[in-house]
């Protein structure tokens, strides 16, 4: 399917290829083409909502405001209906490894994160492109979700289910975070990648996306993110969307080390924000 993806859409056979990551519906690959070029190439599964083009559309459109990959390719590649996604090659060096080497503070990094953030917020939207429903960003979270913390985490659903039609949207990443951030280039520009879930959104759910996934859950990690945002937000719901995010990753965790993380960082939540909460004589925080 790489070397079917590579002749259909450039023109030029792969002559390598090494998987980088594969999910469900999705699998990625560093190419080397017969020509010399380096590119990355993502197959869609023709069962995959979002696909190679509603991706390519997504990073075009950020593309006027942040720095992203180019855009190589896109298009369909079998009868069933499987896409391809190809794009420039900007090297595997991200902002996670760079924090975990300690040649980026993790400080910095969230100031990084939060400023490309308030870049991609400010990509203009067109009209005719639809903004995720609620329902759609939280339809999974219900299917995986045990009852009890459905029910627990509640308030906060209802605040994010009567955030009012006339507030902005914006174009949302959908999954921010530090590795998918790569440093290219003798200066070590900032690139957003992996545009999968991006789509217009409401920009509390992105931010505290990235909240949730960069570990900001301390006040002052979360305020130098925001400062480096720097643009309004409404913070009731910025709160409850990241309880909802952090309630995701407690339902998607292995059990063991990492499914006790995130429930501990429920617990934290319910006593920073236990208005987002229901809370019952009987009900523990889920583990």
């Amino acid at each position: 399917m790489v070397s079917r993806a590579c002749r259909t859409l450039l023109g030029t056979p792969a002559r390598t290829a090494g998987r980088l990551s594969a999910a469900s519906r999705t699998a990625v690959f560093r190419v080397g083409l017969r020509d010399g070029r380096s590119v990355i190439v993502k197959l869609y599964d023709h069962t995959a909502r979002r696909n190679a083009l509603t991706e390519a559309a997504a990073i075009r459109a950020a593309g006027v405001a942040v720095p992203v990959p180019q855009v190589l390719g896109s298009g369909t590649i079998s009868s069933e209906g499987a896409t391809a996604l190809i794009t420039s090659d900007l090297g595997g060096h991200t902002l996670g490894a760079a924090v975990r080497s300690g040649d980026i503070p993790h400080a910095q990094a969230l100031k990084d994160l939060g400023g490309l953030l308030a870049r991609l917020h400010r990509a203009p939207v067109e009209q005719t492109v639809p903004r995720r429903p609620f329902f759609d960003s939280v339809s999974s979270l219900a299917r995986r979700c045990p009852p009890d913390l459905l029910n627990r985490i509640g308030p906060a659903l209802a605040v994010i289910a009567d955030t009012p039609e006339r507030a902005p949207s914006v174009w949302c990443h959908g999954d921010i975070h530090f590795e998918n951030v790569v440093l290219s280039g003798p200066r070590g520009t900032r690139y957003l990648v992996d545009f999968t879930d991006a789509a217009p959104g409401r920009r509390e759910a992105d931010v505290a996306h990235a909240l949730v996934m960069t570990a900001a859950h301390t006040p002052w990690d979360r305020r130098t993110l925001l400062d480096a945002y720097a643009a309004p937000l409404d913070n009731t719901r910025l709160s409850a969307w990241v309880v909802v995010h952090t309630a995701r990753c407690w339902v998607h965790a292995s059990p063991g080390t990492s499914r006790r993380l995130w429930s501990d960082r429920l617990t934290d939540l319910t006593r920073q924000t236990p208005h987002l909460f229901r809370t019952l004589r009987s009900e523990g925080t889920p583990r």
